[in-house]
């Protein structure tokens, strides 16, 4: 270290993001036309997955892999607001990001699947004339069991007495 610093630390805006934006195995090259053609609408959920072949409309490598909703529609680029955490508060982030960097979120999947099954269900009970409980109920503890052995049978393991022998 006689000759000081040799180089700073480059700190850029695509900075640790090598294996973060690298493209899967048979995966290289830009994106096929599908992802251009899906439809996105306002309070749709959109994941955030950079693909690095596209640079315009890339955004920042903090919401690589983040979920938001939609909130702005154009002509090649999505409004995304999403939460983030910063020291003790949740700041709403709104940025726009190319349609190449977005894909449709399943994450809403179960429960809209949920909704219209208890909806199916209230239908059928309201038919029969009965009441119907639609909430989700924790499993509870299993029921107890009685062990019965005979006094033969019970083999009690106990350690060996230390015996000294010097």
């Amino acid at each position: 270290s006689a000759m000081g610093k040799l180089h700073t630390i480059s700190r850029g805006y695509r900075h640790g993001t090598r294996n973060k934006y690298a493209k899967k195995y048979r995966t290289k090259g830009m994106p096929g036309v599908a992802r251009y053609l899906a439809t996105f609408k306002r309070g749709d959920y959109v994941d955030i997955v950079v693909d690095s072949s596209v640079q315009k409309g890339m955004p920042f490598s903090f919401y690589h892999g983040r979920t938001g909703v939609v909130f702005n529609v154009n002509r090649n680029a999505l409004g995304v607001e999403m939460t983030k955490i910063v020291g003790n508060r949740q700041l709403r982030k709104r940025i726009h990001v190319n349609i190449a960097h977005v894909r449709k979120s399943r994450c809403n999947e179960s429960f809209l699947k949920r909704v219209k099954e208890n909806d199916q269900k209230k239908r059928d009970a309201k038919i029969q004339g009965k009441e119907i409980k639609c909430k989700r109920e924790p499993e509870g503890p299993k029921p107890m069991k009685i062990v019965k052995a005979d006094e033969d049978e019970v083999e009690v393991l106990a350690p060996l007495p230390f015996v000294e022998n010097y």
